[in-house]
C-alpha cells in the first residue's frame, strides 16, 4: 500500500497490487457482519472486476483504490474511476466514485472522497459522480430507502448514514433508481397469455426455446448489442467491448436456467427481445460469505441443483426500439411465469430501474408491484482553482 495522507488519527493509503485488493473487497463483509440484509459480493467476481489486468473496461477506464486505516484497522474504502468512454459519449468531464463503504465517521468519508476529488481535479474534470461503476452493468447507486429490506446478489447494501455523509460533504442528488417487489399470482391473467400470442403472431416473431443454458451462447453477442440499442438513451449507458461481454457471460452463465431466459426472435432468428431472471442467489452467497473456496462451492452446487426456490431476481429485460409498442413484454412474462410455477417461486424482485424509465416499470403494474427500495447517484461540482476558466 502507498501512504498518501494522515490527519493524525486516520491514515489514507492507495492500494496498488492484486493482493491488497482482497482487503479492499472484504472490508464491507466485516462492517456488516451482523446485518441480516447485507449480501457480500463474490470475491472471485470482484477481483476480476477491480484488477487492472483482468477487467476489459480498463481499455477505456483508469481506476484508483483508496483505503482508510485507523490503528492499523480498515475504517473505510472508496474507488475512483475515470471512464473516458462515458465522458465522451455523454459529454461529461467527471470522475466516478464506487465501492464506497465507511464507518459512521464523517471525517473518514471526507478524507477518502477528498482523494477522489483531488484526482478528478488533476485530470481536469469538473465534477464527481457516484456511486457508479465501470459500466451500467456494474453496481451503481447508494441505497437511500429500503434499509430494512433484504439485499440482492446483483445489488449492494449500505447504512443510512452514508447518505448523511455525502450530503454533508456537498454531494447532491443527480438521479435515482427504484426497485420493486411483487408476489407471484396463483394464476396468470389469461389476457396476458392472449396478448403474448397475438403479438408474436402479428409481428411474425417466435420464441426460441432453449434446452440448455449453453444454447444461448450463439446469441450472446447479439443480446448485448440489443441491450445497448434498447438502453443507449438511458443516462450512463455505454457500449461494451467484446471482452467485457465475455466477462459478464462468464460471471452469470452458470446461474441462468433455460426456464428463466426468454428469447424472442424474428424470422431470421435474430433476437429482438429478451428477459433474464435468476432464482435469488442472496442467501447462498451469504452462507458462503462471498467465497467459493475452499468450501463455498458446496452451497453453490446446492443452489444450482435445487428444484424449489422462493424468490426471483430480475437481471435484464430489453426490446428493440422498433417493438417498444408491441407488448412483447407479455411473452417474457408468460415464459417467466411458467418457470416460476415449475420451481415453486412465490416472490420476485427487480433490479434497479431508472426512476424516469416508466416503460420498464409499467410491465409490473398488473402484479401490484411495490416500490420498496431507492438508490441514488450523487454529484458534486468541483471548485475551480483561482484564475481557472472554462
Amino acid at each position: 500500500m502507498k501512504f498518501l495522507h494522515s490527519d493524525g488519527e486516520t491514515n489514507i493509503y492507495e492500494l496498488t497490487s492484486p493482493k491488497e485488493l482482497k482487503r479492499f473487497i472484504s472490508f464491507p463483509d466485516r462492517l456488516y457482519i451482523e446485518n441480516p440484509n447485507y449480501v457480500p459480493s463474490l470475491m472471485m467476481d470482484e477481483m476480476e472486476n477491480l484488477r487492472w489486468d483482468k477487467n476489459p473496461a480498463f481499455e477505456y477506464c483508469d481506476a484508483r483504490y483508496f483505503m482508510a486505516l485507523r490503528g492499523g484497522k480498515p475504517v473505510g474504502r472508496v474507488a475512483a474511476i475515470y471512464n473516458r468512454r462515458f465522458n465522451e459519449i455523454w459529454k461529461k468531464r467527471c470522475v466516478r466514485f464506487s465501492r464506497y463503504d465507511v464507518i459512521d465517521d464523517l471525517e473518514v468519508s471526507r478524507l477518502l472522497l477528498s482523494q477522489v476529488e483531488t484526482w478528478a481535479k488533476e485530470l481536469g474534470m469538473e465534477e464527481v459522480q457516484g456511486p457508479m461503476g465501470f459500466c451500467d452493468l456494474d453496481h451503481q447507486g447508494l441505497l437511500v430507502e429500503g434499509f430494512d429490506e433484504k439485499g440482492l446478489f446483483i445489488t449492494t447494501y449500505n447504512h443510512a448514514y452514508y447518505m448523511r455523509h455525502l450530503e454533508a460533504l456537498g454531494y447532491q442528488k443527480f438521479t435515482d433508481w427504484v426497485e420493486m417487489k411483487m408476489e407471484k399470482p396463483n394464476v396468470l391473467d389469461p389476457r396476458i397469455r392472449k396478448i403474448a400470442e397475438y403479438s408474436l403472431h402479428k409481428l411474425n416473431l417466435h420464441e426460441i426455446r432453449l434446452k440448455k443454458t449453453k444454447d444461448v451462447l450463439p446469441y450472446a453477442k447479439q443480446i448485448f448489442e440489443l441491450l445497448y440499442e434498447a438502453y443507449k438513451d438511458i443516462y450512463g449507458v455505454i457500449p461494451l467491448n467484446d471482452k467485457q461481454v465475455e466477462l459478464y457471460i462468464g460471471q452469470f452463465i452458470m446461474l441462468v436456467k433455460p426456464e428463466f431466459l426468454a428469447l424472442i426472435a424474428d424470422e431470421n432468428d435474430n433476437p429482438v427481445s429478451f428477459g433474464v431472471v435468476i432464482p435469488s442467489l442472496a442467501e447462498t452467497v451469504r452462507k458462503c460469505k462471498g467465497r467459493l473456496f475452499p468450501f463455498g462451492w458446496v452451497h453453490l452446487l446446492r443452489y444450482l441443483a435445487a428444484k424449489k426456490h422462493d424468490t426471483l431476481e430480475f437481471l435484464l429485460i430489453a426490446t428493440k426500439p422498433k417493438y417498444w409498442n408491441s407488448a412483447l413484454g407479455a411473452a417474457i412474462i408468460v415464459h417467466t411465469f411458467e418457470g416460476a410455477e415449475k420451481y415453486g417461486i412465490r416472490y420476485a424482485q427487480t433490479g434497479p430501474m431508472l426512476e424516469t424509465n416508466s416503460r420498464i416499470q409499467s410491465m409490473w403494474s398488473r402484479f401490484h408491484a411495490e416500490t420498496h427500495k431507492r438508490r441514488r447517484c450523487y454529484v458534486k461540482p468541483l471548485e475551480k482553482k483561482s484564475g481557472e476558466q472554462n
